[in-house]
């Protein structure tokens, strides 16, 4: 679909919906029962429209407490990055707590590496050098990581992706979790560690600012 299109599309959706979030959810296109991809060919996309959830504003302010899930993510290449439609490992990790003094959950993948949160990404600091999980076997390439690459880089920071292990984590001067709805989270608590909020974490939330506001 031409993106002038869909820009439109999504220009007269949000005139109707007002203030929310608009989910694009692109298909193949409907089947007879089985695997095998429809013949012809003939991709479907779906536009819904919901409110913005309510996040405590404080979550951004102070920070929030991390779960460690024992759900892990099961590694496939093929998928990988992708926002697909397959979350029940995000629902199975999500379930694994109720207690509201967590806001998110800690993920990882089969062999322990850290990957990323339940509907969140993750950065870490360390001496300064701002990093992320590779995300080659497995994980979701958010909008908003994305935006803080690229936006870190522009202000001389540097950014590296690759394998982090759950005690390297640990050991990180900060922590944040990031999402194109909230923006940045600091992380102050992960099982026994505690962090501080940093002052890392407080210059790229103000990087990414203008990303919610025009929103």
């Amino acid at each position: 679909m031409d993106t002038d299109d869909l820009r439109n599309e999504l220009t007269r959706f949000f005139q109707v919906l007002g203030q929310g979030v608009a989910k694009l959810i692109i298909t193949r296109g409907t089947g007879q029962r089985g695997y095998a991809l429809p013949e012809p060919c003939q991709p479907q996309r779906l536009l819904l429209g919901s409110p913005l959830p309510a996040y405590p504003p404080q979550n951004a302010l102070s920070g929030i407490r991390l779960f460690p899930c024992e759900t892990r993510l099961a590694e496939q290449p093929r998928l990988a990055g992708i926002k697909h439609l397959n979350r029940l490992e995000q629902v199975l990790a999500r379930a694994e707590w109720r207690d509201p003094v967590y806001a998110e959950g800690l993920m990882r993948d089969m062999s322990g590496r850290v990957v990323e949160g339940v509907f969140s990404n993750l950065f870490m600091v360390v001496d300064g050098e701002l990093r992320t999980a590779s995300l080659v076997r497995c994980g979701v390439a958010g909008v908003m990581r994305g935006e803080i690459m690229v936006r870190a880089s522009q202000h001389g920071l540097a950014v590296v992706e690759g394998d982090i292990s759950y005690v390297e984590l640990l050991q990180a001067d900060e922590v944040f979790l990031c999402n194109s709805l909230y923006g940045i989270w600091p992380v102050t608590g992960l099982a026994e560690r505690v962090w501080p909020v940093g002052p890392l974490t407080r210059k790229l939330q103000a990087v990414v600012a203008d990303l919610l506001s025009d929103s």
